[in-house]
Order: C-alpha cells, then structure tokens, then sequence
C-alpha cells in the first residue's frame, strides 16, 4: 500500500493542527479528512474506511493525562481494526507512549513535529517498516536528556527544535542570554545529545579566571613552571579532549586572554605552561555571555575574528519575562522537587500565589523563580501556599519595580502588522509567515487570537 493510495483521518481539536496537517498530505495521500470533535469517531468510521488515523491523546477537556486518546483508541481498533493509529500530543510522557502502543497504535509522535520526520513515519507505516518499540527507546533516552529543561511556550519550543538540529554536529555554538535563564542547561543538553555524550563535558567559568591563571587552567602546566607547580597538570583543553568543552561568560575576557584562545582554536593543540610540546585536541567548543551580540561585537571589547570562531550557531535564550506560559510550568515542577527534598508532601498554590507568580517581571529569571520556590516551601507552615508566602528577592527589587509594557499596546501593533503584511502579499500566508518570521501555524494562532 502507498501513501498516494491512502486514506487519512485526523483528529485533534486544534485548528491549527488539523490545517497544518491537511496541507502537508494534500498532495501526499489520497485523500485527507479533518475532524475536531472525537465523539464523532464512530459515525466516520462506519461510512468509511481509513488507512492512517492521526489521534490526539488530549482534547479540550481539563484533563490532560491522555487517557482520552487511550479511550478512542480503543474504540479505533474495534471499529476499525485494520487502521493504522499515529497518537499525537504536546506531552512527553513515555511510560503514555508505551501504554498506547501497547493498545495497538503504530506510532507516537510529539508535537510541534519536523514534517519531513512525520512523513517519513506515515511511510514508514504504509510500507510496513515502522518499529515503534526501537523509536520509543530513543525518545525515551532523549527526553531523560532534557528532563530539566521546562517550557512549552513558542520561544522554547524553537530552542529545543535547535538543539535537535544542531547537537549532532561539531558545530561551535554561542548561547546568548540574561543570567539565570539557564544556559547551562541547554548546554549540557547539546553536548548529551551529541556523538560526543559518552565523552567529558568540562564547564569552565572563563570570566572568573585571572590573567595569572587563564592559561594554567585551560591549557595546564609542568611541573616547576612557577612557584606552586608541584606536579604536571593538564588543562581544561586536555580534560574535555573527545568531549565538550564550555566556557561561561565569555564576553568577560581580556583581549590577551583571546588572543590566546583563538591562538588554540585555530591550531587545535595546546602547549602547558613551562612546556614546549604541543598537545593535539578534539574538542566541541560552546561558550556563553549575557552580553547581547551588537556589544560583544565591539571591537575594543572582544575581537570580531574570535567571535566568529566561537559562533558557528548561535542560540538567544529568552528572559522568564518572555515566556510567560512557562512560569507556572516551572513554579510547579520546582514546587515538586523543594517538597519532596524536604519531605513536605502536599504542598500546593492557591489562586492568589498563581496569580501573582504570572505576574512577576522575574529580573531573576529561571535562577531566582527558583530560589523563591525553595523558599516558600522551607518556610510553609501548612500544605497550601498564597501570595504573602511568595517573597521575591530584594536584590532585584529595583528592576521588578519597572513597569510592564502595556500589553493591549503590543497586541494592537502586532494585529495591524500582520493585517498589514497579509494585504501586502494579497493574502498568501506562506509569504505572510516568511515575512514576519512565523511557522505557518504560529501565524494561524495569531490570526485566530486577534479574529483576523
């Protein structure tokens, strides 16, 4: 059986998915049915026959475990036994892939998917190649990874589809970003998502490192090279040889520590302090700054030839304040961990503390969400937590106490842009999309938010 002579149905109560995916097997399958509504499964069934059945796992009901799609896809399979079922969800829950692979589905896929790669799966399918087990194994080793990086806002999404697309490679990367918004998280996810996994990742803080021992930390010393080398020492270079080497807050060295480090990069061999030997070495390079790229690219400041050097690829972390549909995400998760490492079970948000955790302008970022977790929990007297038991940090009393945009101000200037840009290009949403710089379905999401 081909695609070209299949039949498929798609069921998900998002528009924009059901869209998305009927103009991607437009011209793929043989024909492309979109429902919204799961109770009307059995009626679809009954008039016709599908080969291939797209199923979310969570419709738009307050329950989000997945055992709605669990539930329909039983029904599938007595309807329809010979169909195909691809479960689709926004939820990264393994142990949720298994179960329903083990109630008959073909495959599971995580949204926002890679079209080439759900193609590349109904394929698969169709010419009966699939073997769910074997891609279950690898998400599940993939998602244990990443189990620390918390977000499903847009902005997220797009840095965890880099890090799929940019780990595998050798490539030189600089994260930039505000402190605490976890760059060394998403550093330690490219270098386990990398060939090099199995090798050392060695995380070197470059800008807390003196003139006097920039070069014996990196690059290491013989024995006598100065008055405390006792013994031979090899460097960071030397330790993260077959690995990954990351240096944090780049943008704080000097000009004669770069010179030196470019000096390394380009030969790719180290020579120790006291030492006139060269040392080959095989290394990944990440760094990151907080440092915004228009000043690290000051020439008095940093040079232009080690910048490009370092950033092959570039990632911009955005600021908590940002991503906003991530907070509670992350206030949650933490609120899990404090309690459980201080054995205080029970413990949970009320409405005021949700509200007012939203609300936060986070100068902090990530960092300090945490800190004010941790606090909260050591300090609970009972199981629920309010607003007056959130305390935010007085050092950054100051920045918090800027006011926010106004929101209905941004909202209006983005509705009229794209209305502006979709009359500028008559329509055509893909040119529309490109414009502003959206996914095609970002764009959809707007349209529909703003009733465009």
């Amino acid at each position: 059986m081909l695609l070209k002579k299949s039949s498929v149905l798609v069921i998900d109560d998002d528009t924009d998915v059901l869209i998305a995916v009927r103009l991607l097997l437009k011209t793929e399958a043989g024909e492309v049915f979109a429902e919204k509504n799961p109770q009307n499964i059995p009626s679809l069934l009954g008039r016709q026959k599908f080969n291939i059945i797209l199923l979310d796992m969570n419709f738009s009901s307050s329950v989000n475990t997945g055992n709605e799609g669990l539930y329909w896809l039983k029904r599938i399979k007595e309807l329809s036994p010979d169909s195909c079922v691809i479960m689709i969800t926004a939820y990264g829950d393994i142990d949720l892939a298994v179960r329903s692979l083990k109630e008959g589905a073909s495959d599971f896929i995580l949204k926002p998917w890679q079209n080439e790669k759900l193609l590349a799966s109904i394929n698969e399918i169709v010419a009966g190649k699939k073997d769910p087990l074997e891609r279950i194994s690898l998400q599940k080793e993939k998602n244990s990874l990443t189990r620390e990086m918390i977000g499903r806002s847009e902005e997220m999404l797009g840095i965890f589809h880099k890090i799929e697309k940019v780990a595998p490679t050798d490539a030189n990367i600089l994260l930039l970003g505000e402190n605490g918004t976890g760059k060394d998280l998403i550093a330690k996810a490219i270098h386990q998502h990398s060939g090099r996994a199995d090798k050392p990742f060695i995380k070197v803080d470059a800008g807390a490192l003196t003139e006097s021992l920039f070069e014996s930390e990196l690059f290491g010393h013989r024995k006598g090279a100065f008055t405390d080398a006792h013994a031979d020492r090899e460097g960071r270079f030397e330790s993260a040889s077959g690995g990954t080497l990351f240096l944090d807050e780049i943008g704080n060295i000097t000009l004669v520590q770069q010179a030196k480090l470019l000096s390394i990069l380009q030969n790719r061999q180290v020579t120790r302090v006291g030492s006139n030997e060269a040392v080959p070495i095989d290394i990944r390079l990440i760094c990151a700054t907080n440092l915004p790229i228009s000043e690290l690219a000051n020439e008095n400041r940093f040079r232009k030839d080690l910048i490009y050097r370092i950033n092959t690829i570039e990632i911009e972390v955005p600021p908590l304040r940002k991503r906003k549909d991530d907070i509670i995400l992350l206030s949650e998760h933490f609120l899990e961990r404090y309690s459980e490492r201080y054995f205080k079970p029970g413990i949970h948000f009320d409405a005021t503390a949700m509200e007012k955790l939203r609300h936060y302008h986070y100068p902090g970022n990530v960092r300090e969400l945490l800190y004010i977790i941790e606090r909260a929990v050591i300090m609970a007297e009972g199981t629920e937590l309010t607003a007056d038991d959130l305390i935010f940090s007085p050092i950054e009393s100051l920045n918090a106490s800027q006011p926010e945009p106004d929101d209905s101000t941004l909202s209006t200037v983005e509705r009229n842009t794209i209305l502006r840009v979709i009359e500028k290009n008559h329509g055509n949403i893909t040119k529309t999309a490109k414009e502003l710089g959206l996914t095609r379905t970002a764009l959809y999401r707007r349209i529909s938010k703003y009733d465009i």
